[in-house]
């Protein structure tokens, strides 16, 4: 009799892992399909690339062909690698610092009106100098190393943080943290199983929008002073009228900013599954 339900048992965990297998099939399917346009609008933007260059007559050092930087992509990885490391270690680094000085930032202005009147005028008002400008300064105090890139990663990436983080903790509805507080919670309880997590949407939007300016600024900061990353290649190719790896370069540039980006998305994704962006179409009605 054992050996019935085992046996019973055992098909119905093949069953259910059969199950999941075809779910995972079709999601990953149903995820091919929402690619599908992307992918055709980047083949249809590659081939009248192409053809606009072949028939016309441009000069390759003007704007070279889809193949042409494909060769260059084939032919220079090991350099484009090299300064591609550089150029996503500065902007991971500039994102971290974005990160760990903004959040805590966002929550003294949220929970401190003396630390909002001091310090968020001035946060607003930092904005209006643009951060390209401080550069050749970070070169001249700092030299030519890794923090006056990390650093302008930091200076572009950190605002939007403290900006979409603010709004968050201060968009929870009061009947929640009344009902939080009837409860018996304290205000640490209150905050880290409430307030923060009902902030998560917006300080997570905050974040995607970080992580990409951290590869503008990084890129920016290689532009003025480095000896290293995709900025410095992208100049040193443009005095060499080198423009198949110009735009090799550029294309890693793109690759690196998407593929932050979509790290950020999986953690949205994992840590909020519940909230409405990650609804299909469908979904909404």
């Amino acid at each position: 009799m054992g050996g019935i339900w085992l046996a019973e048992f055992q098909r119905t965990l093949r069953r259910g892992s059969s199950f999941r297998q075809c779910e995972a099939l079709g999601s990953m399917i149903q995820h091919g399909r929402r690619l599908t346009p992307t992918v055709l609008l980047f083949a249809g933007f590659l081939l009248a690339w192409g053809l606009s260059v072949r028939a016309f007559g441009i000069p390759q050092y003007i704007v070279p062909a889809p193949q042409d930087v494909a060769n260059s992509l084939v032919d220079s990885w090991g350099t484009l690698m090299e300064h591609s490391l550089v150029t996503l270690l500065e902007a991971l680094l500039g994102f971290a610092l974005a990160v760990v000085i903004g959040i805590p930032l966002a929550i003294l202005i949220v929970f401190s009106p003396r630390f909002e009147r001091t310090l968020y005028p001035a946060l607003v008002a930092s904005q209006a100098v643009p951060k390209i400008a401080l550069a050749p300064l970070f070169i001249v105090v700092l030299g030519f190393g890794i923090v006056p890139k990390v650093l302008m990663a930091f200076l572009i990436s950190f605002f939007p943080v403290v900006i979409d983080t603010t709004v968050g903790l201060r968009s929870i509805r009061p009947e929640m943290i009344h009902l939080s507080r009837s409860m018996g919670a304290g205000p640490v309880l209150t905050f880290t199983k409430v307030r923060f997590p009902s902030a998560l949407p917006s300080v997570l939007g905050g974040l995607k929008i970080s992580i990409s300016l951290a590869v503008v600024g990084a890129v920016a900061a290689e532009f003025v002073g480095s000896d290293a990353g995709l900025g410095h290649l992208l100049v040193v190719t443009t005095g060499l009228l080198d423009t198949p790896l110009l735009y090799a370069a550029l294309v890693l540039v793109s690759v690196i900013g998407i593929g932050l980006f979509s790290a950020v998305v999986l953690a949205e994704r994992a840590l909020i599954p519940w909230h409405v962006s990650h609804r299909t179409g469908g979904e909404h009605h």
